[in-house]
């Protein structure tokens, strides 16, 4: 009986969201403004070329970032939207295979880096390899994570730890967030000693510091990918995605530690 309340409480949430972000965004639509669903980690660069592309086209932007799970969800729920710039393949090939996305304007737009963070003022250098000591470093605290069963962030975290064999010391200490910047700001405002974010959302918040990156073999390739939305009818949407694979875009990007994928 109580799963039974938590699924349907959990259906209304869900419908009560999506609702709640149609209402918001509707507006703007009718308005012409572009509407893009962002994985969470984009939100500083992307804020900043969404500024450069209304500067130079008059055109206006209107952004929902999230874990790129959620979003996916919201899509799938229909959410209006005209693109959508997922922090993994996975959740792009989860609203593809449902006809949610135009499979010819698909492509890998980003690359990233998992990295260990600690608050600034309590920084020190980790060295992190195989068998690493996270546990201990962690201690009666927890190690905050984008959620590992949903978030990208989080998937890509459990992956490295899981590679370099530190996961089960750690698992029962790691506070899942709902998106990679909820897990950052719990160690910015000093509720976790560590947190596992990517590299861009370390650059974007001056309370933490990197004090580790993880090696790239320790995880599957971070890549994000973008696609306008089947649903989209926005006469812009093409513009503005070749906007976003542009030299003048790609500035942004790379000032906040992304890397360009051609």
């Amino acid at each position: 009986m109580i799963s039974n309340l938590f699924g349907r409480l959990t259906k209304v949430a869900v419908a009560v969201a999506v609702a709640g972000f149609t209402a918001i965004a509707s507006p703007a639509m009718a308005d012409d403004a572009i509407t893009v669903f962002a994985a969470a980690s984009l939100k500083n660069a992307l804020d900043a070329a969404n500024a450069e592309y209304t500067k130079e086209s008059a055109k206006q932007t209107t952004v929902s970032y999230a874990a790129s799970s959620a979003l996916a969800k919201q899509i799938e729920s229909g959410a209006p939207a005209d693109l959508f710039i997922s922090a993994d393949l996975a959740w792009m090939d989860y609203v593809a295979e449902k006809k949610l996305i135009k499979d010819d304007t698909r492509s890998n737009l980003l690359g990233n880096r998992i990295v260990l963070v600690a608050p600034k003022d309590a920084a020190k250098p980790v060295e992190i390899k195989e068998g690493f000591d996270l546990a201990g470093l962690v201690g009666d605290g927890k190690l905050a994570m984008g959620a590992v069963d949903s978030v990208p962030a989080g998937k890509y975290g459990k992956a490295a730890l899981e590679k370099l064999g530190v996961w089960a010391s750690v698992e029962g200490k790691v506070a899942g967030a709902e998106s990679v910047r909820a897990a950052l700001a719990l160690v910015s405002r000093g509720e976790a000693p560590y947190g596992i974010v990517y590299q861009t959302d370390a650059a974007a918040d001056p309370g933490v510091a990197v004090v580790g990156t993880f090696p790239e073999e320790s995880h599957p390739t971070i890549i994000y990918p973008v696609a306008i939305l089947s649903e989209s009818k926005n006469a812009d949407a093409a513009a503005y995605l070749e906007f976003l694979k542009s030299d003048k875009a790609s500035a942004f990007f790379t000032a906040q530690g992304f890397t360009i994928l051609k």
